[in-house]
């Protein structure tokens, strides 16, 4: 029996959840991201759509995290500097991300579809792949009922693509957004998915699909019809052969119910390049609430670490990672900080920095009946303590 596999993913996921909150702004343009504390959201504290804060007066290099379908209207896409979106749409709204409430919702519809369909794999805040091969009921009255019960609880749609595999599925989902609903099977290849550009097919990124161009293949079913020979001397055989598998719609990759993570990490980037010595007082407090997420992260998980590192981009980009042991796992954030810490000891703290960025690897399972002393309150390991003229942050 052919497989039924599932591509759901939530509507301008971010924007979606801040309308929630503020329906008043729907069917505005609406972006979110930068650093913009949620209380300096709203000019002069009007509860009124015509005193939140504009695109057009922010100032600094955050970028877009996501923006609602009249803001894409402008050409505003995620990863976009927010200047530059900006200049496409200084009228739009601005809105900063409130990551606690997103990861809220997103157990809310993760939890709505599982009571419908358990066989899932979770793919991030606002996407899941759904096997629905042994779940009974005909494919789109299931998929309506899998977007009704997200929308109840949630009160936010969602797109669904049902094809028999994965790679198929994460296309289908996108061809009907927002709320869209769409069943291929192979039997729609030449019809629904050779037309699309090249680039549609997830795996395929902007150095493939320039070079691509560069033989004459814009589309999937022009890469359908692609020799070996050509497509293994510009990309080699390995990534030759799936280029064509993929665009013939092959795709056997099971649905992956529990998958390991192998670290944890936090990173924040600066509206303002900040200097180790003279910004520490603001620097120390970046690095303890990012211990203090991680630490989160993993308790909300249950996990332990052992291995915990340190991330820094210079003002040049220029961009080095440190790595600390510990004599046992933890999650304890001043742990980690200690951890971090040490870490800094090994690099060098004179050139201002543009990003920080903490990680935990390494994980295990706590053990049951585990004394909280022996994972909490760990000495760390530290080949570099002669170092200590260096600043560090507090």
């Amino acid at each position: 029996m052919e497989r039924r596999i599932a591509h759901l993913d939530m509507d301008a996921f971010y924007a979606s959840v801040e309308l929630l909150r503020d329906p008043q702004l729907r069917g505005l343009p609406v972006v979110i991201g930068g650093r913009l504390p949620r209380d300096a959201v709203r000019g002069e504290g009007r509860e009124d759509r015509q005193h939140f804060r504009r695109l057009g007066q922010y100032t600094g290099r955050g970028v877009v995290t996501t923006a609602t379908y009249e803001a894409r209207a402008f050409g505003i896409r995620s990863g976009m500097a927010l200047m530059k979106a900006a200049a496409l749409a200084p009228e739009a709204i601005l809105l900063p991300a409130d990551f606690d409430e997103y990861r809220r919702y997103s157990r809310l519809f993760k939890a709505a579809v599982a009571e419908i369909a358990p066989q899932i794999e979770d793919r991030g805040i606002d996407e899941i792949y759904i096997d629905l091969s042994d779940v009974s009921g005909e494919t789109v009255e299931l998929a309506q009922r899998i977007k009704d019960s997200v929308r109840r609880v949630t009160g936010l749609s969602c797109s669904i693509g049902i094809t028999p595999n994965k790679l198929l599925s994460k296309i289908a989902s996108e061809l009907q957004k927002p709320d869209g609903l769409t069943v291929l099977s192979h039997a729609d290849l030449g019809a629904r998915i050779w037309p699309l550009p090249a680039r549609t097919i997830n795996g395929i990124g902007p150095r493939a699909s320039a070079k691509l161009e560069a033989l004459g293949i814009r589309t999937v079913g022009e890469l359908a019809a692609a020799t070996s020979p050509m497509l293994i001397e510009t990309f080699g055989s390995r990534y030759a052969h799936w280029l064509l598998d993929a665009a013939h719609g092959r795709d056997e990759r099971p649905v992956v119910t529990k998958r390991a993570p192998k670290s944890m990490s936090r990173e924040t980037t600066f509206e303002r390049d900040l200097h180790p010595r003279y910004d520490r007082k603001t620097l120390s407090q970046v690095l303890l609430e990012l211990c203090q997420r991680v630490s989160g992260d993993l308790v909300r998980q249950r996990y332990l670490g052992k291995t915990v590192g340190i991330k820094l981009r210079y003002a040049d980009f220029q961009t080095l990672t440190r790595d600390i042991t510990l004599e046992q796992p933890t999650a304890d954030a001043e742990t980690i900080r200690g951890a971090a810490r040490a870490c800094l000891k090994r690099v060098s703290l004179d050139r201002r920095l543009r990003l920080l960025g903490v990680r935990v690897a390494s994980l295990v399972r706590p053990r049951e009946g585990c004394d909280k002393d022996t994972t909490d309150q760990v000495p760390v390991r530290d080949d570099n303590a002669a170092r200590k003229s260096l600043p560090l942050f507090d």
